[in-house]
């Protein structure tokens, strides 16, 4: 951690968007207090009849993550059978960072990928929306409570980046792929993980099954219902995965490449900044 924090004061734009506090050369940590509403379900519950858009959306996404943030890592190990903790090992492999690397985990929540890199010896930063989510972090690395849209991050101060299942709670995919390419040094790798459809006809409907009647029921039982009722319908907001591919290269990436995984259940994302 001491490489890290030598190289904090040259990472960042703006102390004052960190909330947070920095002693000396010791790691720092967000650790914000548990909103109200972890223990009391959302105080305006994701709209059942549409998905919102916008500002509307940024703010319902923020509430929902700090409401289920505290059993959020349960709920997650339950619903996918721990099939995600493979999905973000492969990420890395995919990624194949040089040794050493200054890399962002985007939506960080409870540091899942933090932690990941740290097994293999890179420098994680941690950004996430969600107060809530930091909190309940799992994770010796730097928090930081950000908009991805709008990183507090220097122009091209980092090595990689990586996102897990956070795309589609993005309120511009486009902004975000800018953001990514300005933060990133040339020759950086990213690697953007997000659940997909699987494209076979007989997975499809297993998966349809699961995931927009079960995952629902698992999430109210465990959680907060209207949160993991939002969850199925958010894949809508994701375009087809050749429209990002290219947004991707419009952004200034190369190398774009999209992995189906296990099936496609999930999808990978992964290039190289020009």
């Amino acid at each position: 951690m001491m490489r890290l924090a030598q190289r904090l004061p040259f990472l960042y734009k703006n102390y004052s968007f960190l909330n947070l506090s920095l002693v000396g050369l010791s790691p720092w940590r967000v650790r914000p207090a548990k909103m109200a509403a972890a223990t009391v379900g959302m105080v305006n519950p994701m709209p059942t009849d549409h998905l919102p858009e916008g500002e509307a959306k940024r703010n319902a996404v923020r509430e929902m993550f700090d409401t289920i943030a505290p059993r959020y890592d349960l709920v997650n190990r339950v619903m996918t059978f721990r099939l995600d903790v493979g999905l973000r090992k492969k990420t890395m492999k995919t990624c194949a960072f040089a040794p050493n690397s200054l890399v962002l985990d985007l939506a960080a929540g409870t540091g899942d990928f933090c932690r990941e890199l740290h097994k293999g010896d890179h420098l994680a930063v941690g950004v996430d929306l969600s107060y809530g989510m930091l909190a309940a972090a799992r994770t010796s690395a730097p928090l930081v409570q950000g908009d991805l849209l709008t990183l507090p991050i220097l122009n091209e101060s980092v090595d990689g980046a990586v996102c897990g299942y956070a795309l589609r709670n993005l309120v511009e995919l486009p902004a975000f792929f800018s953001e990514l390419h300005r933060v990133v040094r040339t020759g950086g790798r990213i690697g953007l993980l997000d659940v997909s459809r699987p494209d076979s006809r007989f997975l499809r409907s297993g998966y349809d099954v699961y995931f927009n009647r079960v995952v629902p029921k698992i999430g109210a039982l465990l959680s907060d219902g209207s949160a993991y009722n939002y969850l199925p319908r958010s894949l809508s907001y994701l375009p087809d995965r050749s429209v990002m591919m290219q947004m991707l290269r419009d952004a200034g990436f190369v190398d774009v490449v999209h992995d189906q995984l296990q099936g496609g259940l999930s999808q990978l994302l992964t290039a190289t900044r020009d």
